[in-house]
């Protein structure tokens, strides 16, 4: 079995990514991530984006100055040493400034390496189950 200490550790990790995003928090949001991150949003419209730097600076660029409110729950978590994956359901809701609305739901797919004696995001996939707008 997993350590749980580990198992709460991954479990804060994405808590934190939900609300420095929605903070806008970029310096915070960008040390949840390995400098070598993949992250896929190709599945909700979006790109793929190779590095930390890349990927956050394409967060920014398209939602600064939106609202945003990213939620997650029900965790699939597995935890093998130093390396985990893990599931997450996914609700977000983003409204931009000229007044489009998007409510979206799905999971993200996400593994997690530990070094120096923390978590990181090393890889993150975006899936939509639907999208209202």
């Amino acid at each position: 079995m997993a350590n749980f200490d580990d198992w709460l550790a991954i479990c804060n990790l994405k808590a934190a990514y939900c609300r420095l995003l929605d903070a806008k928090d970029w310096a915070g949001w960008a040390q949840l991530f390995a400098e070598d991150v993949e992250v896929d949003v190709r599945d909700s419209g979006g790109t793929l984006e190779h590095g930390r730097d890349a990927f956050v600076a394409s967060v920014r660029g398209s939602i600064e100055t939106t609202k945003t409110c990213h939620q997650v729950h029900s965790p699939e978590i597995t935890i093998a040493v130093d390396q985990a994956s893990a599931v997450w359901a996914m609700e977000d809701r983003l409204i931009w400034d000229d007044g489009r609305t998007m409510r979206g739901y799905g999971h993200y797919h996400e593994d997690y390496e530990k070094r120096g004696g923390r978590w990181w995001i090393k890889r993150q996939r975006l899936t939509r189950l639907f999208m209202e707008a």
